[in-house]
């Protein structure tokens, strides 16, 4: 029996001060440390959909807008925006506030997909918000060239050695 669940119920939110320890060379948040994060976050809005244990399967479409700084917040959102029959897509989005002004900026997006480790009876999704319909309407498209990009790299893995090069 399908049930429906609504892309609020699989909301995440986590929230960050940038500290020394995250910046690169530039003085901006190192680029792994906010996947790290994304990742993270994205990972408990699977489960909410999903109910069960579900994996990575692919992070895409990241783009940094914009840099974080040490006197910046940074809050990722996270939900689901589409429901395949073992899989997951979730887009992220991380705000950024420089704390000492209070404003607030788009920082990074990103949409990243889980697959869930065993067979479950996924929910329907059921998005709300202007974001919502928006972005879980160009879902269909955003599948279907996932498989095409998919069968390429197929490809392009054979041609990849083994051997070691040290």
């Amino acid at each position: 029996m399908t049930h429906t669940i609504t892309c609020r119920q699989t909301l995440a939110v986590t929230s960050h001060r940038v500290l020394a320890s995250d910046l690169n060379e530039h003085e901006t948040v190192y680029g792994g440390r906010l996947l790290s994060l994304l990742d993270g976050t994205a990972s408990i809005s699977a489960s909410r959909c999903a109910r069960t244990q579900c994996v990575t399967g692919l992070v895409e479409d990241v783009d940094f807008i914009a840099p974080f700084t040490l006197q910046d917040s940074l809050c990722i959102e996270t939900y689901v925006t589409g429901i395949g029959q073992r899989s997951l897509e979730v887009f992220a989005k991380v705000i950024g506030e420089h704390l000492n002004t209070g404003e607030r900026f788009l920082g990074a997006t990103a949409f990243l997909t889980f697959v869930t480790l065993e067979k479950v009876d996924l929910p329907t999704l059921l998005p709300e918000t202007p974001e919502e319909k928006a972005l879980c309407q160009d879902f269909s498209t955003r599948k279907a060239t996932r498989k095409q990009k998919r069968q390429a790299k197929k490809a392009l893995f054979k041609q990849l050695t083994l051997e070691t090069p040290w």
